[in-house]
Formats: structure tokens, C-alpha cells, sequence
């Protein structure tokens, strides 16, 4: 009789359970629960306000939540500091506006966070800022300012930024608003080959082609709470809620 191989159960990548979070007396999160396991895509949509941004940013704290629970490779997010360190160093943020240094070169950008927090010597996080401006298909802008690259090139340096770091977890909060539609495909591009490659990630996004493409699960969340959560075929297909579908019809449309 043949025995099945019996494989571990692998822990979600992020718990959230029952979050909620408010600016002064403005209900931006209502009871949020969202698990992504290692390797899952999951894209994030919305109308403005419904506060897909505030909920990514609650993961690495760069907001602060108010009630309910986070959890990230087993780690609770809570005000020990230690916890918040270990958490940023697995989680990987891209901004909208890519918040490079303008005074360092591409290179220099790359390299600064891991000097900084990592204690990397300085040719080790060159070296390591090399590999990742490859990664990202741009190595021959590594001695310009950003001021000197396109909206689609910084983008890329911020992507290559987050990579050197190593995180498990990958954040995108909106990558592709502040971008002219001519430079929006090559950062879904290079964003697509990182989801190939197994990356977690959870990507707030009105790409919808993107989302179709490569999520695993997308999300739609409206007046601070998760409205629907389900496969792109089935969310794109059959969406159960009013609410989803009237998003759906404005995107297209």
C-alpha cells in the first residue's frame, strides 16, 4: 500500500483579523480580516477612499491600527519595537510617487538602506544594487539622478530599492497611478516576472489587466471594509455584490 507523503502546512504570510482604524473620529477600516499565504497575489481595488492604501500600510506600520490583530511570518505586530524592525525587514514597500533620495545617484539608493540597516558594507550593497538595477533591466542608469530617469525608470529604481532588502512580502500601493500611460507596462512588466518568480505580494491597483493576469485573488473594498474576495474568473465573471459590480462597469466604461 502506497503512503501518501504528507507535506507540513505552510503559516499564512499575513493574518489580519478584525482590524479597524480610524483618523481622529473617520472610520477608514471597518473589522478588515484578510490571510495571504506565502507565494499568493493578491490585488486590491476600490473606489478613492475606501481605504485600500491605509490597510497596506497598517501591515508594515507605517499606520498605526487601533483594534484587531496583525500578524506577518508569524510575528505580531504590536509597539515592540523589535517586532515592528523584524516585520519592515520582511516586508517590502513600492509607493506611489517612489520616494527616492533626488541628491544620490540610482546606485546610491539602492545601496543606503542596506548600509543603513543592515550594517552591509558599502561594495557588498553596490555590488547587491547592481544585481537588483539588472533585475529590473536598468543597470545602465545606475550613475544618474533620478531627476534624470523617466517616471517608469524611477519606478523601477524604488522596485530594485525594496528588493535589495530581501523581504518576504512585497507592497505596492498604487505603482502605476503617478505614471504616463506609456511608462505604466514597464513597470506591470517587471512586477509580472516578480509575481512568476513566487513573491508574495499584494498590489492596490486600478490595473485591472494586471490583476487579471497575475492575482491569485483580487479584493474589492469599499467604505473601509472588504466587500468581495475571490479568483479573477469568478470576480471578473460572476462578482456577487451590487456594489462590486457597479465598480466594475465604472472601470470598464
Amino acid at each position: 500500500m502506497a503512503i501518501e507523503e504528507v507535506r507540513p502546512v505552510e503559516e499564512p504570510a499575513i493574518v489580519i483579523r478584525n482590524m479597524d482604524k480610524w483618523y481622529g473620529n473617520y472610520h477608514v477600516l471597518r473589522d478588515v480580516s484578510l490571510s495571504v499565504q506565502p507565494r499568493e497575489r493578491i490585488v486590491i481595488c476600490g473606489p478613492s477612499g475606501s481605504g485600500k492604501s491605509t490597510l497596506i500600510r497598517c501591515v508594515n506600520h507605517l499606520e498605526e491600527h487601533q483594534k484587531g490583530e496583525i500578524i506577518v511570518n508569524g510575528v505580531t505586530l504590536n509597539e515592540s519595537l523589535k517586532n515592528i524592525d523584524t516585520i519592515r525587514r520582511d516586508v517590502g514597500m513600492v509607493f506611489q510617487h517612489f520616494n527616492l533620495f533626488p541628491h544620490l545617484s540610482v546606485l546610491e539608493n539602492c545601496a543606503l538602506p542596506q548600509i543603513l540597516s543592515r550594517g552591509m558594507p558599502r561594495k557588498v550593497a553596490e555590488e547587491r544594487g547592481m544585481q537588483f538595477l539588472e533585475r529590473v533591466r536598468i543597470p545602465e542608469q545606475a550613475c544618474k539622478f533620478p531627476g534624470q530617469l523617466s517616471g517608469g525608470q524611477q519606478q523601477r529604481v524604488a522596485i530594485a530599492r525594496a528588493l535589495c532588502m530581501t523581504p518576504k512580502v512585497m507592497l505596492f500601493d498604487e505603482p502605476t497611478s503617478a505614471l504616463d500611460p506609456e511608462m505604466v507596462k514597464e513597470v506591470l512588466d517587471t512586477m509580472v516576472s516578480l509575481a512568476e518568480e513566487g513573491m508574495t505580494m499584494i498590489v492596490v491597483t486600478h490595473e485591472m489587466g494586471f490583476a487579471r493576469r497575475v492575482a491569485d485573488r483580487v479584493v474589492f473594498m469599499d467604505q473601509g471594509s472588504i466587500v468581495e474576495s475571490n479568483v479573477p474568473d469568478v470576480f471578473f465573471g460572476a462578482p456577487a455584490n451590487e456594489r462590486t459590480r457597479n465598480f466594475l462597469r465604472q472601470i470598464v466604461h
